[in-house]
């Protein structure tokens, strides 16, 4: 059996990996999803940097009685591509799950429309913490389309606003680039949150990966964790 160390993305927190875990844990695997720095009821948002996302994951990590598979969702994508190499002896298998993976020196930012970034940072310089707010309009019509009324209430009920310095920070992933950990890309194919090919292809500069493609949206890991823990479950073996 097989130990999931699971991370969630901007604006989530662990929670949102409650489903996949019971269904993990069902078939006799272990997990945990610790939520990010500034993601949990009472977190000082404004004092939350990147290098406190790293610091966290990194902390999981070293507690680890044996090696992982680490999963990424979304913007965890480059947590990952930014952790793994501080603790690379602790990770059997990485996922990145609808997850942004960047080149060197790059931030998040860089590779979304401009006036969408502009946006969000005015936001944050608006917020009493420099943190971006949840764009409801957003969740409901784009990242959750076709899902019910009651999940999208759900979803949006338990989302916090983001720190911003997870979007501009530009991340260092040459020691990533040398890592020789399996990689998997687990893509749900009707993630509307980014244009078509988006993902898979930022997913190009993993090198060698493998390829799992399942219905769903970019909100699949929970409104459908059957969906995505099964394939979990197949990529443990």
């Amino acid at each position: 059996m097989k130990r999931f160390v699971l991370i969630h993305g901007a604006w989530h927190g662990g929670w949102c990996w409650e489903g996949v875990i019971r269904i993990l844990e069902k078939a006799g695997h272990t997990a945990e999803a610790p939520s990010m720095p500034g993601h949990s009821p009472g977190d000082d948002r404004s004092k939350v940097t990147f290098n406190a996302y790293i610091e966290k994951i990194i902390e999981v990590l070293k507690k680890q009685p044996k090696p992982v598979i680490l999963v990424g969702h979304s913007s965890a994508g480059f947590l990952l591509q930014s952790a793994a190499p501080k603790v690379s002896d602790k990770i059997e298998r990485l996922v990145f799950h609808n997850a942004f993976i960047l080149p060197d020196g790059i931030a998040q930012f860089d590779v979304v429309p401009p006036e969408v970034a502009k946006a969000m940072i005015e936001a944050a310089k608006a917020s009493p913490d420099n943190s971006v707010p949840v764009n409801e309009d957003f969740v409901r019509n784009v990242l959750m389309a076709g899902d019910t009324k009651e999940l999208k209430d759900a979803l949006i009920k338990r989302l916090t606003p983001q720190p911003l310095a997870l979007f501009t920070t530009k991340v260092s992933t040459a020691a990533f680039n040398r890592l020789t950990i399996p990689r998997t890309v687990l893509f749900c194919k009707e993630d509307a949150s980014l244009p078509p090919g988006a993902f898979l292809g930022m997913a190009q500069s993993l090198g060698r990966f493998d390829l799992i493609e399942i219905p769903g949206g970019h909100e699949t890991l929970f409104t459908k964790p059957q969906a995505v823990a099964q394939e979990l479950i197949r990529i443990a073996g």
